[in-house]
């Protein structure tokens, strides 16, 4: 497979995430439909996450496998284990210090004087600035799950490379269309967790380069550049970024109630995310 056929093809592989982002600017989902969609995208992200941490894994133990049998040295398994250790911490730690340095202080709602039920100019101008703090905080954690699945893309990306340059051609295209498939539930992991937030279409386009682009990215890089240093360094910020992600949305929908239709539907995310997956098992990725 030519390098130019795999540029194209691994973009084609990440603009399915393109296919599920529309549903954000739906106004007629309700609160229930909102809190299922979210908790899909949940289910999803869950997958993500065990998926993305099984790669990781399977690189750290081939690492200590390889000394074991002495074919490789106690030194790179140990390196690669700290990166995978350093990657998650930046992923969760991280990305939770970097959200909390960019949210703005709350602002709480004044008292209303005497107990009138009547709100003053201050009291709308305070709601209104933390309904703005509360919109800006979905379309932040939004985001910030289009970062953490860009980073999984790009390692998915690389395989997708990898394999087209070293002439397995068969492999290359099952992944794509494996990839291609997995990527069109990532789109409701990104919206789902917006609530009654409607984004612009502009976010939406930055959400899906965000999410996608790194498909696109990684095959380019797969196919001039084999490093699993690098391949576990996005596997491992992936992965604490995707929990992180995972933590924030349960806990906003904890709020809503409607649990044994949250939890339906996550368990559904994560089957949907299996059965995509299992077509790229099928081809041996």
């Amino acid at each position: 497979m030519s390098f130019m056929d795999t540029v194209v093809l691994g973009a084609l592989a990440g603009l399915t995430i393109f296919l599920g982002l529309p549903f954000a600017r739906l106004d007629l989902l309700g609160t229930r439909s909102r809190i299922a969609l979210a908790m899909f995208s949940v289910g999803v992200l869950a997958f993500l996450f065990v998926d993305v941490m099984e790669h990781g894994f399977s690189i750290v133990e081939s690492a200590v496998e390889g000394f074991k049998d002495g074919d490789g040295s106690l030194g790179r398994a140990v390196g690669l284990a700290f990166l995978l250790g350093a990657g998650f911490a930046a992923g969760t730690a991280g990305l939770a210090a970097l959200e909390a340095r960019m949210r703005p202080g709350k602002a709480g709602l004044p008292p209303i004087a005497g107990g009138s039920p009547e709100l003053t100019v201050d009291d709308a101008i305070a709601m209104e600035r933390e309904a703005t703090a509360a919109r800006a905080r979905a379309l932040r954690t939004g985001m910030t799950i289009a970062a953490a699945i860009g980073l999984h893309n790009f390692a998915e990306g690389l395989a997708i490379g990898v394999s087209a340059s070293t002439g397995e051609i068969s492999l290359a295209t099952v992944l794509i269309i494996g990839f291609a498939l997995h990527n069109a539930t990532e789109g409701f992991g990104i919206v789902g967790p917006l609530g009654s937030v409607r984004p612009t279409w502009g976010w939406l386009a930055l959400a899906g380069l965000v999410g996608g682009g790194p498909t696109f990215l990684g095959s380019i890089v797969g196919y001039n550049v084999t490093s699993e240093p690098l391949e576990l360094a996005f596997y491992a910020v992936s992965g604490g970024a995707i929990l992180y992600v995972i933590g924030e949305v349960w806990t906003a929908m904890r709020r809503y109630g409607h649990r044994e239709l949250g939890l339906w539907l996550l368990a559904l995310g994560f089957f949907v995310g299996i059965a995509t997956d299992l077509v790229v098992v099928y081809g041996g990725g």
